[in-house]
């Protein structure tokens, strides 16, 4: 079992920033791919990116590139994900998810654990 705790959510105005974190207390962080999600009221539970073990690779969905940055620590068993330039439709209940697979995926079916899930509330 991996337990995955996320923090760094809040209230934030259109335009503004924030940056979520994602640790793994006492792993082995750096054999997992790791992801963020996010899911609206209503909606079902979407990619937002990921990043390879090593971190130096990532990919985005079409929503948020440009705006948001995943980046990882292992030395820190952390992940991040800096979001910029907010927009009302970002907010969401943002969860971090690891798969033991080197291949990407952008399916929540793809992996193995999840965190809590942080709220993010862009106002406008």
């Amino acid at each position: 079992q991996v337990q995955l705790v996320e923090s760094g959510g809040g209230l934030v105005q259109a335009g503004g920033s924030l940056t979520l974190s994602c640790a793994a207390p006492g792993r082995t962080f750096s054999i997992y791919t790791m992801a963020w999600f996010r899911q609206a009221p209503e909606k079902e539970r979407e990619f937002v990116a990921v990043i390879s073990r090593s971190g130096g690779t990532t990919f985005y969905a079409d929503s948020v590139k440009g705006r948001f940055t995943i980046s990882r620590d292992n030395a820190r068993n952390t992940v991040y994900l800096q979001m910029n330039s907010l927009k009302p439709e970002d907010t969401a209940v943002y969860y971090c998810a690891c798969r033991f697979s080197v291949v990407f995926g952008t399916r929540a079916d793809e992996y193995n654990y999840w965190g809590q899930g942080t709220q993010v509330t862009v106002s406008s």
